[in-house]
């Protein structure tokens, strides 16, 4: 059995709009921080002064390799309450899985239905539910750039709803987002103000349930099919999203 990490690693040099802090504390700062507080105040006790090292993070839930919950989409989802990260399905989260090469569109690139039918067509794979569709443009290698989070592609909401009605229940990108990048869909709506042109994939989620992976890694190294993935999302109560150590499974 191979396992290949598909996620990124949790860190402040990823550029995006709501990064993470790390402090990190030592195990010289701990035996005189931690230490004490586990210890009932005793700070003196640790070999050669080494005392339990340990780190805090600010972080949303968000960032990293992340599972996005219905309720991140939109308050209700199919007419109900939407369904928070800690409430999925575990069975959701293990399945067989399908990479679909986007490498060759440019940075912004919207895919449609007619794009996921030729993707498929070219591995010679037909979907079947609960496959794990996983979208790659290698916005990965570029993570710690700038640029980071205008470089991916994106589904449209028809591509969204395409899937969903293929049985798929989660899907996931290498990219920032599932949609578009953010400054192109500002952008539209300057142009054209109106409803659908901010979140569309998102909002999908209205409609139908259904979960997303975002800032998925190396998908390169994987074969078009053939292999598991698994992704079990954090179990944060009450939670728009939870993070996952995404890995795939090759027999």
């Amino acid at each position: 059995m191979k396992i290949i990490d598909l996620s990124v690693t949790i860190s402040e040099e990823i550029k995006e709009p709501l990064p993470t802090t790390i402090i990190y504390e030592d195990h010289k700062e701990g035996a005189k921080k931690m230490g004490g507080k586990l210890f009932e105040g005793l700070t003196d006790v640790f070999i050669e002064d080494n005392g339990p090292a340990g780190e805090l993070l600010t972080v949303t839930s968000h960032c990293g390799t992340h599972v996005d919950a219905p309720y991140h989409y939109f308050p209700t989802c199919e007419g109900k309450p939407s369904r928070t990260i800690d409430q999925m399905p575990l069975d959701w989260f293990f399945h067989d899985g399908v990479v679909l090469d986007f490498t060759d569109k440019p940075d912004g690139y919207m895919f449609e239905p007619e794009d996921l039918i030729e993707k498929l067509a070219a591995i010679n794979y037909t979907l079947k539910p609960f496959d794990i569709v996983l979208i790659r443009c290698d916005a990965d290698k570029r993570i710690h750039n700038d640029d980071f989070v205008r470089i991916h592609v994106g589904a449209s909401a028809k591509a969204t709803h395409w899937l969903i009605d293929q049985g798929i229940k989660v899907m996931g990108t290498d990219g920032w987002g599932w949609d578009i990048p953010l400054h192109i869909q500002a952008e539209d709506y300057r142009n054209n103000p109106r409803q659908g042109i901010i979140w569309q994939a998102h909002y999908v989620g209205i409609e139908k349930e259904y979960c997303q992976i975002e800032k998925l890694a190396n998908l390169e190294a994987l074969p078009p099919f053939g292999f598991k993935v698994a992704c079990f999302p954090a179990k944060i109560k009450g939670a728009s999203a939870g993070w996952t150590r995404a890995v795939a499974i090759i027999e």
